[in-house]
């Protein structure tokens, strides 16, 4: 299993009480959806190595986490390291709501200029993510809101927007319209 193929789930930040259970963060939007997980991938050494363990605790985005056959110092060394689940187990969603990962590659067409491009990656920035769009080597960035994503057609690969008033023109011009 490559890291590419799988999404992360959250990171072991540190050691909880003495038996050797570890605190979780889970970077999920439904931390509840993973209270029964029973395994989860690390990262070690550019490799993914199965992870075994209960949760025993879960309140909010945090989890207290037993590890299978791991002594307290050894689960102590996973502090820091993210966890990995295969893409395959993401709850499946619909309408307009999609994962960052699933909308590479869709084309773009806003409501007033027509085509605009393929997105190539979802910038995650602290204020708000955006999508990085290429225009035949012009770089377009659209924010990622509800107001501006109209319908995303997964059949077709297709992402329907309305751009704010201008944005488009301050990447494209005139030029291409």
């Amino acid at each position: 299993m490559e890291i590419s193929q799988c999404y992360c789930l959250g990171r072991v930040t540190k050691p909880w009480g003495t038996k050797g259970q570890m605190a979780i963060y889970l970077d999920v939007d439904t931390p509840a959806d993973y209270a029964a997980l029973q395994s989860a991938f690390v990262e070690m050494k550019g490799r993914l190595v199965p992870l075994f363990f209960s949760i025993d605790q879960l309140n909010g985005n945090r989890a207290i986490a037993t590890f299978e056959d791991m002594t307290p110092d050894e689960t102590a060394r996973l502090a820091g390291h993210e966890l990995y689940l295969p893409l395959d187990m993401l709850p499946k969603l619909d309408g307009n709501r999609f994962y960052f990962h699933e909308v590479v590659g869709f084309s773009v067409v806003d409501s007033q200029r027509g085509p605009i491009g393929k997105i190539t990656q979802v910038l995650e920035y602290p204020a708000q993510p955006v999508f990085q769009i290429d225009n035949d080597g012009t770089e377009v960035l659209v924010p990622v809101v509800d107001e501006v994503i109209d319908r995303l057609d997964r059949d077709t690969h297709t992402m329907y927007i309305t751009a704010p008033n201008g944005l488009i023109d301050l990447y494209m011009g005139e030029i291409n319209r």
